[in-house]
């Protein structure tokens, strides 16, 4: 079982800046891919980023631009760099990774989930 814990939302205004850090309880180099979706009020969840252990990444066209994905190996963790935050933005964030091991096939893991509102 693969934990993953979430932190560095909360409140900011447009135009600003959050960064939210996603820590796995095993190594990362056994999860690939990881990555980031979010739910909006009322909306289905949706992809925002995602990064491979090689560090290949994949952004929504949203957020191209102003987000970031990156890893920290060493830490066991992935984070999501956003600028330019537009209340559009606000909504639940999700990381996600995916294990894959012989004789089981690939498992998603999912985190708690942080909450992220940018007010106009």
């Amino acid at each position: 079982q693969v934990q993953l814990v979430e932190s560095g939302g909360g409140l900011v205004q447009a135009g600003g800046s959050l960064r939210l850090s996603c820590g796995a309880s095993i190594s990362i180099f056994r999860l690939n891919p990881m990555g980031w979706y979010r739910q909006p009020p009322g909306e289905q969840r949706e992809l925002v980023a995602t990064i491979t252990v090689g560090g290949s990444t994949n952004y929504a066209d949203s957020v191209k631009g102003r987000f970031t994905i990156s890893r920290d190996n060493a830490k066991n963790t992935v984070y999501l760099q956003m600028n330019t935050l537009k209340p559009e933005d606000t909504a639940v964030y999700y990381c996600t990774a995916r294990q894959t091991r012989l004789q089981i096939g690939s498992l998603d893991y999912w985190g708690q989930g942080t909450q992220v509102t940018v007010s106009s």
